[in-house]
């Protein structure tokens, strides 16, 4: 058995019209009539059939073990006390290289002495190279305080400010957004803060329950958004799709190679989620064919996409990007056997601890893609 878990370790603790381009994409042909794929290039995607063959993975869990104890000269050692807070840069990393953060700002289930709830700020990098955490009373929660904060950390830990942060709650999109533009920093609304979001769920088990002012229960007072799907804006639309799959390793490779193969796209640090999954394991994915595929990965490109899902329900796909926006990217005609084959793709994509990806092409059977970004399926933090 292999699975998929988040990597502690990373982590300092205190803690259809087939050949004809088309206007909607419930125009798209049934998965049957879409082509077979050869085992070539990014033909290397093997198109399901009825049913996937799949190695067995279990589903994705995040540890709640310790990381091992630190040794006395390591920074860190001192903050095992879940008060204290984190602020740290990896001595081997290239300040200059942290070009982007992963914030979030909001209240934990944790009461201070006046009987409020606790704010804290947590910061990282994609990588968990920075991680940065400090606690406020709820009495002083607006622009200028967050903005005093990244300031704080820029200077506290040697780094320059970043050219974009990203953060997933849309409640605090005002004060975030405020405070970035003050500083010449590109706020960027997205469920693509994978290491934050990991974070946040280890934290929770390691460092929040374990504080003195915390309230078992506590519901999180911002929780995440998960409107109805809009209708896929135009320039978005694509001709043909295919459910597809590809070997755990070769999507290694892929990712591996988006910056020299690949004008578009996006990877996922698989060493931080510490997948254990084998090289032979089929990984689900869609495939989107476009005659005009670059000027569509480009469109694809801005949005943030976080996660793809099949919606057995509606006969459709569901894109969700950015931090609260759904589209219907695709429909299909029901029966039993599309339904059968949607299902089994969602099952995939379970058994992958949500790994799934989505690659576009200018012809399903090509070897290359423009556009290739690896998706993770998240629950909503703990907090």
């Amino acid at each position: 058995m292999a699975g998929l878990s988040f990597n502690p370790a990373r982590v300092r603790t205190p803690p259809l019209q087939p050949h004809q381009p088309i206007s909607n994409f419930a125009s798209f042909p049934k998965f049957t009539d879409l082509p077979h794929r050869t085992p070539r290039g990014l033909a290397r995607y093997q198109r399901l059939a009825h049913r996937f063959q799949l190695n067995s993975v279990s589903g994705r869990s995040v540890s709640t073990e310790k990381e091992p104890e630190l040794d006395q000269e390591e920074p860190g050692q001192e903050d095992d006390d879940p008060t204290a807070e984190l602020s740290y840069l990896d001595p081997e990393t290239d300040s200059e290289s942290i070009s982007a953060w992963e914030l979030d700002f909001c209240s934990r289930p944790i009461l201070d002495i006046r009987g409020k709830k606790v704010w804290e700020l947590v910061v990282c990098d994609d990588s968990l190279s920075l991680q940065y955490t400090k606690y406020f009373p709820n009495n002083v929660i607006n622009s200028i305080t967050l903005k005093d904060a990244i300031v704080s950390i820029s200077d506290e830990l040697g780094v320059p400010l970043p050219e974009k942060i990203r953060y997933f709650r849309s409640q605090m999109q005002t004060i975030i957004t405020k405070s970035c533009k003050e500083l010449g920093i590109k706020p960027i609304p997205s469920k693509r803060c994978v290491s934050l979001l990991l974070w946040l769920e280890e934290r929770y088990e390691t460092v929040y329950t374990r504080h003195p002012g915390f309230q078992k229960g506590s519901k999180p007072l911002m929780a995440l958004d998960n409107p109805f799907p809009m209708e896929l804006p135009e320039n978005l639309f694509g001709e043909k799709w295919a459910f597809v799959q590809l070997p755990y390793s070769a999507v290694r490779e892929e990712i591996s190679g988006l910056d020299t193969r690949y004008v578009f796209g996006s990877g996922l640090d698989l060493d931080l989620l510490g997948i254990e999954i084998d090289d032979n394991t089929l990984i689900p994915g869609l495939a989107v064919a476009s005659s005009r595929a670059k000027p569509l990965a480009a469109w694809m490109n801005g949005l943030e996409v976080s996660s793809i899902e099949a919606d057995t329900g509606r006969a459709g796909l569901i894109l969700s990007v950015g931090i609260s926006t759904r589209y219907v990217y695709a429909t299909y005609k029901k029966n039993p056997v599309t339904t059968t084959e949607a299902e089994a793709w969602e099952s995939a994509k379970k058994s992958c601890g949500g790994l799934h990806f989505l690659a576009i092409q200018e012809d399903l059977d090509s070897d290359d893609c423009v556009g290739f970004w690896l998706l993770l399926d998240l629950p909503p933090p703990p907090v």
